[in-house]
C-alpha cells in the first residue's frame, strides 16, 4: 500500500474514533444533566413535603386520633399521593365522603389519611400480615388485608397484581382485563409499568417504601 493511502486510512480511522469519543462524552453529559435535574426536582419536592412535618405531628398528637403510624411514613405517603401540591394532600376524601377531592383543608386531609392508615396498620397486626400490606391497602381498600392474610401474609407486587385484576378492576367495570402503562420508575422496574384500568396502583407500597427512604435521606441534607 502506498504511504499516502496508508496515511489517509489511518487519518480516517482516527477521525472516526474521535467522533465516537465525542458522541460518548455527549451522551454521558446528557445523562448526567438529566439525572441532576431529576435529583433537583426530587429534592425540591421533598423539601416542600417536609413543610407539612409540624402539621403531621399536630395531627398525630391529637387525643381522638388512633395513632399506630409515624411522621416519616405519613410524609412519604403525602409525597406519593400529591407531593403536597393540593389541599387534599393525602387524597383521603374518597375514604371520608366517597367523593374525590371533597376535602379542601390540608389538616383534615392528613387527619383522615392518618385515620385510614392507622386502622389499616391495626388490622394488619390483627391478621398477622406485614405492615406494607396496610400501606398497599390505603390504595386498594381494607379488604386487601384479608386477601393477603389468606395468601401468604406478605404483600408482593404479584399478589397486588392478582388482586387488582381479579377484584378491584372488575368491581369498577373493567371485566376485560384492559391495561395501560404507568410510566413511573418503580413501576417500570417491578413490572414494566403495567396497570389494570380502574384497578388501583399495584406498585403503591413499593413507591411509598422508596419515598420513605428518600424522605429520610433528603431531610438530613
Amino acid at each position: 500500500m502506498a504511504p499516502t493511502l496508508f496515511s489517509s486510512k489511518i487519518s480516517r480511522i482516527s477521525s472516526i474514533n474521535n467522533m465516537f469519543k465525542w458522541i460518548r462524552r455527549l451522551v454521558v453529559f446528557v445523562v448526567v444533566f438529566i439525572i441532576s435535574i431529576q435529583c433537583y426536582r426530587i429534592h425540591a419536592n421533598i423539601q416542600h413535603v417536609l413543610t407539612y412535618e409540624s402539621l403531621v405531628k399536630e395531627v398525630l398528637a391529637e387525643d381522638d386520633i388512633k395513632n399506630t403510624t409515624n411522621v416519616d411514613l405519613v410524609l412519604a405517603m403525602i409525597y406519593t399521593e400529591t407531593k403536597g401540591k393540593t389541599d387534599d394532600v393525602m387524597q383521603s376524601s374518597e375514604s371520608s365522603t366517597g367523593v374525590t377531592n371533597s376535602i379542601t383543608d390540608q389538616k383534615e386531609s392528613i387527619r383522615q389519611g392518618v385515620k385510614v392508615l392507622s386502622d389499616n396498620l391495626e388490622e394488619a397486626v390483627h391478621h398477622k400480615v406485614d405492615p406494607w400490606t396496610a400501606v398497599q391497602a390505603y390504595n386498594f381498600g381494607k379488604t386487601y388485608i384479608d386477601y393477603v392474610a389468606d395468601n401468604g401474609g406478605v404483600n408482593t407486587v404479584e399478589l397486588a397484581n392478582a388482586y387488582s385484576k381479579d377484584v378491584v378492576a372488575p368491581s369498577l367495570g373493567n371485566t376485560s382485563g384492559e391495561t395501560y402503562t404507568y410510566y413511573q420508575p418503580v413501576a417500570m422496574y417491578y413490572g414494566g409499568g403495567k396497570l389494570y384500568t380502574n384497578g388501583g396502583n399495584i406498585y403503591y407500597a413499593k413507591e411509598v417504601q422508596l419515598n420513605l427512604f428518600l424522605i429520610r435521606i433528603f431531610s438530613r441534607l
